[in-house]
C-alpha cells in the first residue's frame, strides 16, 4: 500500500517564524527544479560586498511572499469579501512564482547576455512551461499574474506599490543587511488592507504605517541597492560579462560551464524563448550564480589583461574606487581619467570603457501615475491617493526621482 505524502509542510523562516504551506499544488511548485533553482541566486546581488550578511536568496523571497500573500487572503476573507479557495490558491501561486524569471545577477545579465530579454518576460514563459507540465493547475494563476482576470485587486496584491513582494523585500533585505532602516509594520499594513471599487486600498488608521513604507524603501535604494560601492560591483560584473562576450563573438576560447557557455556563444534573441521547453530556456533554467562565478574565478588568470583585472576586482573584492554625484560629472574630469588610464595601463581608446565606467541611475519611492496609486479608504467610504491623504509627509518630494551619476575607475589612478 502505498504511503501518502504530506503535503501540508511548514518553513521555520528567520524573518516570520513557521510558514504554513496550505495547497499541494504550491509545495508540487516548491519541489519543483525551476523553483529550486532559486536557492542558487543571490536576491541582493552584490550588495554582500558592503553587507556581508546579505547572502539571502530568491527561495527564501518567495516563501516570505507567499507568507504575506496568504495573510492578506485571510484578512480580506475575514472582512467579507469574496475569496473562493480557487481564486486563493490562485493568487498564492502567483506571488510565488513571481521571480521566478531572474537569473544569476539578473539585471547585468539582461544587459549584457539576453539584451532585450526581461526577467518578467521570463517569469512568465516559464509559468507557461509549468502551466503544460502541471495540466494547467496554474492558468487561473496566470490570467491573474498578466492582470486579465475580473477581480484586479488580486493582481494588485502580486504587483502594484503596496504588493506581497515589496513588503517582503523591504523587511527582509533589512533583516539581512541590518540596516534597520527598512524595517516596517508590515503586520500592521496587512491588518488594514481593504477592497474598495475592486481597487486595494488601506483604511486610514493605516496611513502613518504606509508613509513609513514610503520612507523605508526611499532609504533602502540608496543606503542598499543604490550605494555606491553596490553600484560599483555591479557595473564591473557588467563589464566583466560585456568584455567575456565580446572575446567570444571574436572566437576567443573561455572557461563557462556549458550553461552560460551557450549565452556566451550564441546571439540569443527573444524570439527563442516564446515556445516552451526550448533549448534557450533549458539552458537559462540550469544556470545560477554559481555558474557566473565559478568561470570569473577561473578567468582571473585569462590571457586578456581586461577581463583579468575586473575579474580579480570581483573575487578578490578589489573594487574600483567609486563617485557618486547630485550634478552630471563635468566631461572634463572624465577625460582625465581616461587620459591618466591610458598613461598607466598603456591601453588603447576601446579599452578605456572597461576601465573608466561612467552613468546615471535614479529612483523614486512613490509614482503618482494614474491607476496605479496608494488609495486611503476613509470612514465616509471616500478615497484619496495617500499623497493627499498625508499631512504628516510630503510624499509629493518622495515621488520625485531622484537622480544621481556616477563614476568608478581604478584605484591606481587617484593622485
Amino acid at each position: 500500500m502505498q504511503t501518502r505524502i504530506n503535503k501540508r509542510k511548514i518553513f521555520n523562516d528567520p524573518v516570520y517564524g513557521f510558514i504554513t504551506i496550505r495547497h499541494e499544488v504550491i509545495y508540487d511548485l516548491i519541489e519543483h527544479r525551476y523553483f529550486q533553482r532559486l536557492r542558487r541566486i543571490k536576491q541582493l546581488g552584490m550588495s554582500h560586498y558592503v553587507y556581508p550578511g546579505a547572502y539571502h536568496t530568491r527561495f527564501h523571497h518567495a516563501l516570505g511572499a507567499l507568507h504575506l500573500m496568504q495573510l492578506a487572503v485571510d484578512e480580506l476573507c475575514f472582512k467579507g469579501h469574496e475569496i473562493t479557495p480557487e481564486e486563493q490558491e490562485a493568487v498564492c501561486i502567483g506571488i510565488l512564482l513571481h521571480d521566478i524569471g531572474h537569473g544569476p545577477f539578473s539585471h547585468a545579465l539582461e544587459r549584457c547576455l539576453a539584451p532585450g530579454i526581461s526577467h518578467e518576460f521570463l517569469s512568465e514563459v516559464i509559468m507557461d512551461s509549468l502551466n503544460q507540465e502541471f495540466d494547467g493547475k496554474l492558468s487561473l494563476a496566470i490570467e491573474i499574474f498578466q492582470g486579465k482576470y475580473h477581480k484586479r485587486f488580486l493582481q494588485q496584491l502580486i504587483s502594484s506599490q503596496l504588493d506581497m513582494d515589496r513588503l517582503d523585500y523591504l523587511v527582509r533585505d533589512s533583516f539581512y543587511t541590518g540596516v534597520q532602516e527598512g524595517s516596517i509594520g508590515f503586520d500592521r499594513i496587512i491588518k488594514m488592507v481593504e477592497v474598495k471599487n475592486d481597487e486595494l486600498v488601506i483604511e486610514a488608521k493605516g496611513i502613518y504605517s504606509v508613509e513609513k513604507f514610503l520612507v523605508a524603501r526611499r532609504l533602502m535604494y540608496w543606503q542598499v541597492y543604490l550605494h555606491k560601492t553596490v553600484l560599483c560591483a555591479e557595473q564591473m560584473m557588467v563589464k566583466v560579462l560585456e568584455r567575456a562576450k565580446e572575446l567570444a563573438v571574436e572566437g576567443a576560447e573561455l572557461f563557462a560551464t556549458p550553461s552560460f557557455r551557450f549565452f556566451l556563444y550564441h546571439d540569443v534573441q527573444k524570439e527563442d524563448f516564446e515556445s516552451p521547453y526550448t533549448d534557450a530556456l533549458e539552458q537559462y533554467l540550469r544556470m545560477d550564480d554559481n555558474d557566473v562565478m565559478a568561470s570569473i574565478k577561473q578567468w582571473v588568470y585569462n590571457d586578456d589583461p581586461v577581463l583579468r583585472r575586473l575579474c580579480k576586482g570581483l573575487v578578490e573584492r578589489r573594487l574600483y574606487r567609486s563617485e557618486l554625484y547630485n550634478e552630471p560629472i563635468d566631461p572634463a574630469y572624465i577625460e582625465s581619467l581616461r587620459a591618466k588610464a591610458t598613461e598607466h595601463f598603456n591601453v588603447g581608446a576601446e579599452q578605456l570603457d572597461y576601465l573608466v565606467i561612467q552613468g546615471s541611475t535614479s529612483n523614486s519611492a512613490y509614482s503618482m501615475d494614474k491607476g496605479n496609486t496608494i488609495n486611503i479608504l476613509f470612514k465616509d467610504g471616500t478615497l484619496k491617493d495617500v499623497a493627499e491623504a498625508s499631512d504628516q509627509l510630503n510624499i509629493q518630494y518622495l515621488a520625485k526621482p531622484v537622480v544621481k551619476y556616477y563614476v568608478c575607475y581604478p584605484k591606481e589612478l587617484v593622485v
